[in-house]
């Protein structure tokens, strides 16, 4: 087996696994949703085929493309948002991971097009602020990920709510954006908790700082990947 064929094993695997975490998080219903992977050192990707139950994902039937969403190697035609993931590969060199939801209560914010403001210190820590909220674009094409590109530009937060649509985070790794989904779900959800309690109390930008830079770069175990942990 050759470099590149091992690097589409492991990640064909890591993908497929990585979809039975955003339904043991409660985070996709039916087909909905879907993770991706840089494939590295290659302007390729894998993920997941479109509409395909969870319970029938295996890796065998991940999908490789190019970075223009044109099929390598697979079965199947692949996820209806590849041009979307494609993009976000396209644009930002760094990321090595994609995942898309329609989690219940990111996405309600998404719906009312309000971003999320930050008003806990685990907001602070993974999201360095608010979750901004990215246009409205139809399903596809590529406007999507131009929406999510345009949007996390100069952000700190992996974690954009697109417009009536639901939630697109990115990662140096497809787990860390599966983490940042996770996480973007259970800041939604207290939040919305906390508006029904009152109003919430803002915390100081400086503070918000702090918090960011001790979680990124001194929580978990030296030399560690404890925060990409989902």
């Amino acid at each position: 087996m050759n470099e590149w064929d091992a690097d589409v094993a492991r990640l064909r695997e890591q993908v497929a696994d990585l979809h039975d975490e955003l339904v043991r998080y409660n985070l996709v219903a039916w087909t909905a949703g879907n993770v991706s992977a840089r494939v590295p050192g290659r302007d390729l990707m894998v993920i997941k085929p479109s509409g395909v139950s969870y319970d029938d994902l295996t890796p065998d039937l991940m999908v490789v493309c190019d970075l223009d969403g044109v099929v390598v190697s697979g079965d199947l035609a692949p996820s209806s948002d590849t041009a979307a993931h494609a993009y976000v590969y396209r644009a930002m060199p760094d990321v090595g991971g994609v995942v898309h939801t329609h989690s219940g209560y990111a996405t309600a914010w998404a719906a009312v097009g309000e971003a999320i403001p930050c008003h806990l210190t685990a907001q602070a820590d993974e999201f360095g602020g608010e979750i901004p909220v990215g246009p409205f674009a139809l399903i596809g094409g590529d406007d999507i990920g131009k929406g999510v590109v345009a949007t996390l530009a100069g952000h700190r937060s992996p974690a954009v709510l697109m417009r009536n649509h639901g939630v697109f985070t990115i990662g140096a790794d497809a787990r860390a954006a599966v983490k940042a989904a996770v996480m973007c779900e259970d800041v939604a959800r207290t939040m919305y908790l906390a508006r029904t309690l009152g109003r919430p109390v803002p915390i100081a930008d400086a503070d918000v700082d702090a918090l960011h830079d001790r979680y990124q770069n001194v929580y978990g175990q030296p030399g560690s990947t404890a925060t990409t942990a989902v």
